[in-house]
């Protein structure tokens, strides 16, 4: 039997709204959020609701957290994404800064 992975509310959030609703994920940050994905930065609200809007009208997918680690501020969830984009599935590993209980930075990485 696997070892659940609870993550903090905000992480939890926005893996619970992550494949359906970009601005479910979008309420997850802070207003001047960082994130960093596939090459591109997008700084702050407007960027990440468009790159999340992007990101859903290609693809459909699902994430299985594997692990959690938390070192110095930062948590690191280990995830499978598996969907119809090149290369699934995949193992991801989502870096994550909080701030007053939401999201401030957040770097995904294989």
């Amino acid at each position: 039997m696997s070892e659940r992975i609870d993550p903090p509310e905000p992480i939890a959030a926005y893996f619970a709204a992550d494949r359906r609703d970009a601005m479910a994920v979008t309420r997850c940050f802070t207003n001047d959020a960082i994130v960093k994905d596939e090459g591109h930065t997008y700084t702050g609200l407007p960027a990440i609701t468009k790159w999340r809007t992007d990101v859903l009208a290609k693809y459909t997918f699902t994430s299985e957290l594997l692990a959690l680690d938390e070192t110095d501020g930062v948590v690191v969830v280990t995830s499978r994404l598996t969907g119809n984009f090149p290369g699934s599935p995949v193992i991801l590993r989502y870096r994550f800064r909080l701030e007053r209980g939401k999201i401030a930075a957040l770097e995904i990485a294989p």
